[in-house]
């Protein structure tokens, strides 16, 4: 896989995952545990069967090691994945994980005493600024609880309390994913970076603890069995199962992907690439799910991506790549003279 290649995969893939993710959670708000099972599952039998080679290759860090990234990282998809069953909307879902910045943030200080500039506290303000705007505009227009594909005849303020409940989910979910970064970036550093390795065991672990989810899995996978056949495909194939399926080889192609400028592109060229795709699927969300998006929702989402950019630094360092080039071209324009 080129560079070139691998950026246009990390937009096909992610955002055609989030629009299979959205069919998905629009036919099935509580669908997200198997959704996650099915990722997990079929990034597991691929690292598997590539990266430890049928099992014979032994792991660089210890499986022992993994263990607690491993219990991080599922409490965080489990969190996310239970916020869309209690009312939240995707661009919100999607507006809010973008905040993850400041959870980092808060966590840097506390555990690792990091100091911040002055342009970094700006930025996270910003931020944290534009998931508030985002926050409590969509607190203004919660929508009806669903369960089972059914929506119930519940009263406001019980909607309100299940919104509320869903936005705790996020916020812990954000802390936690903060926390397993520093991990992460702790146990890289002593045992070095094993991208792929890390990609495989942070899967497979956690497959037998679905097994706490038996039953929610097996409701949701006779549901989705139960479903309508999608019009425009034969064989009378349920239309949730086409959408999973479209899901989980979209999240492959995303996350492997990203994986790979990671290990190949300056960190510049993946935040930037990463930042400019989340930015595309929520319009994308927007405009083809026709999801209600105000004035205040298109601040809160400038707020964030601009503070996102500010924090990562893309304006200062673009002028450091193209400063060399800008300096070349003067002395061979001097030299001309």
């Amino acid at each position: 896989m080129s560079i070139p290649v691998a950026i246009g995969s990390t937009f096909f893939g992610c955002m055609s995952n989030v629009v299979f993710l959205e069919l998905l959670v629009k036919e099935d708000p509580g669908i997200g545990n198997l959704i996650t099972f099915s990722q997990f599952f079929l990034i597991a039998l691929h690292g598997f069967i590539f990266t430890a080679k049928c099992g014979t290759k032994k792991p660089s860090i210890s499986v022992k090691g993994y263990m607690i990234l491993v219990a991080m990282f599922f409490v965080t998809n489990v969190l996310n994945n239970y916020a869309f069953d209690l009312n939240i909307a995707m661009p919100l879902h999607m507006i809010f994980r973008a905040g993850s910045l400041i959870a980092n943030m808060v966590m840097g200080v506390i555990i690792l005493k990091k100091k911040y500039t002055l342009d970094k506290f700006i930025s996270v303000g910003m931020i944290t600024a534009g998931i508030t705007i985002c926050t409590i505009v969509s607190g203004q227009d919660v929508k009806k609880t669903v369960v089972h594909g059914v929506v119930q005849n519940t009263s406001e303020l019980e909607d309100f309390f299940w919104w509320c409940l869903g936005i705790a989910c996020l916020t812990i979910a954000l802390f936690i994913s903060a926390r397993m970064g520093i991990y992460q970036e702790t146990l890289y550093k002593q045992h070095g970076k094993h991208p792929q390795e890390a990609l495989f065991y942070t899967h497979l672990i956690p497959l037998p603890w679905f097994l706490c989810l038996y039953s929610n899995l097996k409701e949701h996978t006779l549901m989705a069995f139960e479903s309508e056949p999608l019009p425009y495909i034969g064989f009378g194939i349920p239309g949730t199962i086409v959408y999973l399926i479209g899901n989980v080889f979209t999240q492959y192609i995303c996350i492997s992907s990203v994986y790979f400028l990671t290990t190949e592109c300056s960190s510049l060229t993946v935040t930037l690439v990463i930042t400019l795709r989340k930015f595309a699927s929520l319009l994308f969300s927007i405009l083809y799910f026709s999801n209600p998006f105000t004035l205040y929702h298109w601040i809160g989402t400038l707020l964030v991506f601009i503070g996102t950019i500010i924090f990562t630094e893309i304006p200062q360092k673009v002028q450091q790549m193209t400063a060399p080039q800008k300096a070349t071209k003067k002395a061979k324009k001097t030299k001309t003279n």
